[in-house]
């Protein structure tokens, strides 16, 4: 079967819409494609809008953080699989530690113009789903932050604000204090094989804090997500130009699992996770992964991975933006019975740790599983299996892949500090670590 190129007629849409038929918009109450009302997230407001990547422009791999008095800069990249070229312009907002817009005025944190049209585009290149590729970069000549904190990033289509595509997070930080952390078992007996717990000290010499009880506020997050991060932190210990956080339960994680993976650089050659490779001339390329099983109760085996998070790549050719093509990837993990106090889905940075439509695993009655088809851009994929009950804040990821305090995380603390007679919320200090490193 002949690759389809940029230039030749194809449907709008392309293969891509295969997955969106109306059965499957119904699996839950999630829409993942939502009005155009801002969530100040990681959110995707638009169909056909895919691999939206945020990060230090120097390493596809980091977190979208950069130092507020550096000349780093953080590059955005997306797919539109509508394959044309359209309008698209960002913006920033500040907001609060917690995630709110904060009390700022655009030209009080922005230097320069308030908005920034995404010039940078290009088509896809012999591709079965065609696709434009668009890239942009915070700060640019044309705009630049002058205050640290929390940031959402704003892609809008035809100069209108309203007309929202996409939100992402990111963090703009300053060096005013030293974070001196360690990751260790959990304290309490009953939880030292499962659990990890946190502690840290924050030394602020040079730098007031009158009150550190009421005036910082302290984040850990685990691998990056947002939905289990640990937001309602006080020192435990106030020491002179020391503030200690030393709980036992307070600041604990589960320790989860090494993650799941398989390698999709080359669909011409099978990695050991993939079982087979179909090609439909109708419905494209089809990945078939080997059939998953069940860890809860295996012992922990060390498996090195990237914590959950996926790189875009392809063997055959010389540019993965734009070269690599999207296929489905189909997941299967057997399980004998039908859980029915919430769902299961397919987890990780792929999209954004979220629990949609997107993600959602379907139960096969006649072959005794899970199963989901997931429509992914080549690369290297971590991934893992989530469970979320009704109403839960956050996904759990034990149900099905078993906990260890051996287990190797990412962990960052976040520290906030809204200074007396002001309206916002500085990040004055980030510290990134691993629990084995």
């Amino acid at each position: 079967m002949s690759a389809v190129g940029f230039g030749q007629e194809k449907k709008k849409g392309g293969l891509w819409k295969a997955l969106n038929t109306p059965a499957e918009a119904d699996t839950t109450n999630e829409d993942y494609y939502g009005s155009n009302t801002i969530r100040y997230e990681d959110y995707i407001y638009k169909r056909g809008i895919k691999t939206v990547r945020f990060y230090d422009e120097n390493f596809e791999l980091s977190q979208p953080i950069i130092n507020l008095l550096s000349p780093e800069r953080l590059k955005l990249s997306f797919d539109d699989l509508d394959g044309d070229l359209k309008n698209y312009s960002f913006t920033v907002i500040h907001c609060n530690a917690n995630w709110e817009p904060s009390d700022l005025m655009p030209a009080e944190y922005i230097d320069g113009f308030q908005e920034s049209v995404i010039n940078d585009y290009r088509y896809s290149f012999n591709t079965l789903q065609k696709y434009t590729h668009y890239n942009a970069y915070f700060p640019n000549t044309n705009m630049k932050a002058t205050k640290s904190g929390n940031y959402i990033l704003k892609v809008f289509e035809d100069g209108n604000p309203d007309n929202i595509v996409l939100t992402r997070r990111f963090f703009i930080y300053e060096n005013k204090i030293m974070i001196q952390s360690r990751v260790s078992a959990a304290s309490i007996i009953a939880d030292r094989n499962f659990k990890q717990e946190v502690d840290f000290t924050i030394n602020h010499t040079g730098y007031q804090i009158t009150n550190p009880y009421t005036d910082l506020h302290v984040v850990i997050t685990q691998n990056n997500r947002w939905d289990n991060a640990k937001t309602t932190l006080k020192p435990l210990f106030v020491k002179d130009m020391e503030l200690v956080y030393d709980y036992d339960e307070d600041n604990v994680f589960t320790g989860g699992n090494e993650f799941r993976n398989f390698d999709m650089k080359s669909i011409r050659y099978h990695s050991e996770r993939i079982a087979s490779v179909k090609y439909d001339s109708s419905s494209g390329t089809h990945v078939y992964l080997v059939p998953d099983e069940r860890r809860t109760f295996k012992r922990y085996t060390t498996l090195g991975d990237l914590n959950g998070n996926y790189a875009i790549k392809i063997q055959e050719g010389n540019n993965s933006e734009v070269e690599a093509d999207y296929c489905f990837v189909h997941f299967f993990l057997p399980y004998d019975e039908v859980l029915t106090d919430g769902n299961l889905y397919v987890f990780g940075a792929y999209n954004s740790w979220k629990c949609n439509r997107e993600n959602l695993m379907i139960y096969n009655e006649k072959r005794f599983g899970y199963e989901a088809t997931l429509f992914l851009k080549q690369g290297y994929y971590n991934y893992e299996y989530a469970f979320l009950k009704d109403d839960a804040p956050a996904a759990d990821n034990t149900l099905i892949e078993g906990m260890h305090y051996e287990t190797e995380n990412d962990y960052t603390i976040y520290v906030y500090h809204r200074q007396q007679r002001t309206f916002y919320d500085q990040l004055i200090g980030v510290k990134r670590f691993n629990s084995t490193k």
